[in-house]
């Protein structure tokens, strides 16, 4: 079922849709949080359906054999503390099923079946995705978003479903199917949400701010997704558009899997009263306007840096029409006149006028 309080943000799996023993002292080891250490983890190319194409992949249980050794990646495991766990500058596997993971070298490679997984893919994909924050300026030339070392909770919550929760500051990723921190693109969703929580305190106490909310957590997800694979050159062989593909396996019939995808055509008026049904309006809205920055010359992350640096403008109990507002006047004073027009035109698409 999907969750949703007045202090947590949900992604709902069942709706729609994450050894040895240590003899001597890791080195380099530096203070805590202070993310002065680069180690190695295996970790997958954002999930395994993404990165192969394969729609007919299935859990199995966890079994390592049910995904191909093509659908891992070694990667650099930027901004850990040196003390040889998972902590660092913008991400803390705080609490797990089963031993943490711990390496002298700070080198992690494990495989799915094995739970310490999860927790180098929900230390990597936060990292990623606060650096990709970073990379477009917050925490810099503008306001930071989220720049702070974000609690993760894996595997320690008994159903296929996750939450971040900005009262305790933590994300707890779920398990059963597919477990949540198995796809990239779940950890980032829920990622999504502790940002829309440090921009704005309070953020999602409105139907339409928790949808937007639901629906920023999808768009992050698939932009942080898809600029990792145009990094270390993984390739995308499923639709782009499409939401946690690996997951959701676990609960759809249809091919491709998608939990939700950021196309679709629904409109203001298709609203259902339920926060990730008519996020879909207002992602398929952002998704619109990505291309249409692309069509004017201006990229992506143009329009990543608009839509984040709007956000800090949105009420906590925003309506769909002010925050959409919001967003076409940043994109007026960042992106001049064309953007501008751009944005409400994607928005318009989706009968959301102001």
């Amino acid at each position: 079922m999907p969750l949703r309080t007045t202090t947590s943000a949900a992604i709902a799996a069942t709706a729609c849709l994450l050894t040895g023993v240590a003899l001597i002292a890791p080195a380099a080891a530096t203070k805590p949080g202070s993310g002065g250490t680069t180690g190695t983890g295996s970790v997958f190319m954002v999930n395994p359906v993404q990165s192969s194409g394969d729609q007919s992949l299935t859990d199995q249980k966890d079994a390592a054999s049910a995904v191909p050794a093509t659908a891992y990646a070694t990667v650099p495991l930027r901004n850990l503390d040196g003390s040889g766990y998972l902590v660092g500058k913008w991400a803390n596997v705080r609490s797990n099923t089963g031993p943490a993971a711990y390496s002298t070298t700070n080198t992690f490679s494990f495989t799915r079946d094995d739970d310490r997984f999860e927790q180098v893919m929900s230390y990597f994909w936060v990292n990623q995705a606060q650096e990709y924050l970073q990379s477009l300026g917050f925490g810099s030339t503008l306001p930071a978003a989220n720049a702070e070392s974000q609690d993760v909770r894996v595997d320690q919550y008994g159903i296929d479903n996750s939450y971040s929760t900005d009262k305790q500051d933590f994300i707890r990723l779920g398990k059963g199917g597919v477990d949540d921190a198995e796809d990239g693109e779940v950890i980032v969703h829920e990622y999504g949400h502790a940002v829309h929580d440090a921009q704005v305190p309070g953020f999602g106490s409105s139907l339409d701010a928790g949808s937007i909310g639901e629906a920023f957590g999808d768009y992050l997800a698939v932009t942080v997704g898809l600029d990792a694979a145009r990094q270390y050159g993984w390739p995308v062989l499923a639709p782009e558009p499409c939401v946690a593909d690996w997951d959701s396996i676990s609960y759809t019939s249809t091919t491709p899997h998608c939990l939700r995808r950021l196309d679709t055509g629904l409109v203001l008026e298709d609203r259902r009263g339920e926060v990730h049904y008519d996020g879909t309006i207002w992602s398929a809205a952002l998704w619109d306007i990505r291309q249409r920055y692309v069509a004017l010359g201006l990229g992506t992350r143009a329009w990543d840096t608009t839509l984040v640096d709007s956000q800090f403008d949105y009420a906590p109990d925003t309506s769909f029409q002010a925050a959409a507002k919001a967003t076409y006047l940043t994109a007026l004073d960042r992106d001049g006149r064309k953007a501008a027009d751009a944005v409400r035109a994607g928005f318009a698409e989706r009968h959301i006028y102001f």
